[in-house]
């Protein structure tokens, strides 16, 4: 065989080699041989600010360090962030999630506001809850639809607040926590108008703002930054979810390493470094979700 004819049978070889590695999860032994965790983030409220620091990231820093390996944040978006993790291509019709295609694996773990939903479940391992959160409605600040009294039935103000959308354009990103299909809000004769502009939840406000929708969905951790931001420009109407849990994600076959996390979590909040954290970048947060921070105060 000559040289050429064999570099020619030799690299169909080396391509399938090559998509083999890409597309092998990680565990905790791999990634303590390799010495290197690969931080999935987002840059999104403070979880992920994109300067190289924030909630997430400090706790997954300490988590690297526990493991005796060296740091690496790999920044994703909310669109790309679990074919980053899993070299899969996710595509999701109603309550069913199936993943496609060969892509580069390029992190370990997910860490940055990250929602727990069933469509994720499916096709994650999750950690305990790192932090809480909740969907609520908003409006901007002259809009004719008026915040809902409340009440001790959350079911019951979820409903009223939905009921109030009405026929209006609502803005939402899909494949995300702000995804319509998350909260019964499709079928309900409710304009959708999926935010296509960018992958950033942060620019939620800033497009209600620009009237790209008459309503907007947004998260308590980015709602309790943007009214500090975008003071007296909108206003909170109502919930839409019941309150959720964020979390870090890790692939279906890495469950040495998700068990590392929160083992690691259990002792952070143990010695006080969770709460420092948290109020650190969420300060007050403990006043909207009692029950969640009761004992971490």
């Amino acid at each position: 065989m000559t040289r050429y004819r064999l570099i020619a049978f030799l690299m169909p070889l080396v391509g399938w080699l090559s998509v083999s590695l890409i597309a092998a999860a990680a565990d905790l032994p791999e990634i303590q041989a390799r010495g290197e965790l690969r931080h999935l983030g987002i840059r999104y409220a403070n979880f992920v600010t994109g300067a190289g620091d924030g909630f997430d990231v400090e706790l997954t820093q300490g988590f690297a360090k526990s493991l005796g390996v060296d740091y690496r944040l790999v920044y994703s978006d909310f669109y790309s962030v679990i074919r980053d993790l899993l070299g899969k291509n996710l595509v999701r019709s109603g309550d069913s999630v199936t993943l496609e295609g060969d892509f580069p694996i390029k992190g370990d773990m997910i860490a940055s506001g990250f929602t727990v939903l069933p469509w994720r479940e499916q096709i994650l391992l999750f950690s305990a809850p790192t932090f809480p959160s909740q969907v609520m409605l908003i409006a901007r600040a002259d809009s004719p639809i008026q915040p809902i009294a409340g009440s001790h039935d959350l079911a019951k103000d979820i409903e009223e607040t939905k009921v109030l959308i009405g026929g209006r354009s609502l803005l939402v990103m899909e494949k995300t926590c702000l995804d319509p299909a998350n909260y019964g809000l499709k079928g309900r004769g409710i304009e959708l108008r999926a935010d296509t502009k960018t992958s950033n939840i942060n620019e939620m406000v800033p497009a209600l703002l620009h009237l790209d929708a008459d309503l907007s969905l947004l998260g308590v951790p980015s709602l309790m930054l943007d009214m500090q931001k975008w003071a007296g420009t909108f206003k909170v109407i109502g919930p839409i979810s019941q309150e959720q849990a964020l979390a870090a994600a890790f692939p279906r076959d890495a469950p040495r390493l998700r068990d590392a996390y929160d083992a690691y979590l259990r002792q952070i909040k143990a010695d006080g470094t969770y709460d420092r954290l948290v109020k650190k970048y969420y300060p007050g947060v403990q006043r909207y979700f009692p029950t969640f921070f009761a004992g971490h105060d």
